[in-house]
């Protein structure tokens, strides 16, 4: 099923769905480093611990050898860095990192709308983005 979902994409359809999660793994760190900030605490510290944990609880679908590699791609975000251009310098994603990868953006999204108390916050932050994008 995986296979004929990329071949519909057409060529260049997989890297353009893996650079739209690392841009929401970006968006999502950046929006988090603003918010911890605002309270004098680091993003890296409250984020990435509570991240890997949750990830290790995950044994059927995250590979424990793959979970350093999302905790540095976080991290990248977290600090200002691209999570694509972070990622490129250690070769192309593999079929291991993809459930991964999934995961690390819907785990940052769920930490944030727990932090604002509301279930849609980080879609609506994404819609925000999107829709100030398109007009400009």
């Amino acid at each position: 099923m995986v296979e004929q979902f990329a071949a519909s994409l057409g060529p260049g359809g997989i890297d353009e769905l893996l650079d739209g999660a690392c841009t929401l793994i970006y968006m999502y760190m950046k929006w988090l480093r603003m918010a911890y900030e605002d309270h004098d605490k680091d993003v890296i510290e409250y984020v990435v611990p509570n991240l890997v944990a949750t990830m290790r609880m995950m044994t059927m679908s995250i590979p424990r050898e793959v979970i350093p590699t999302m905790a540095g791609l976080v991290i990248a975000a977290g600090t200002g860095l691209s999570p694509n251009l972070w990622r490129k310098q250690y070769g192309y994603w593999t079929k291991e990192e993809m459930t991964p990868l999934e995961a690390t953006a819907f785990l940052l999204a769920e930490h944030i709308n727990n932090i604002t108390e509301d279930p849609d916050f980080a879609t609506r932050l994404i819609a925000t983005a999107l829709s100030e994008a398109y007009e400009d």
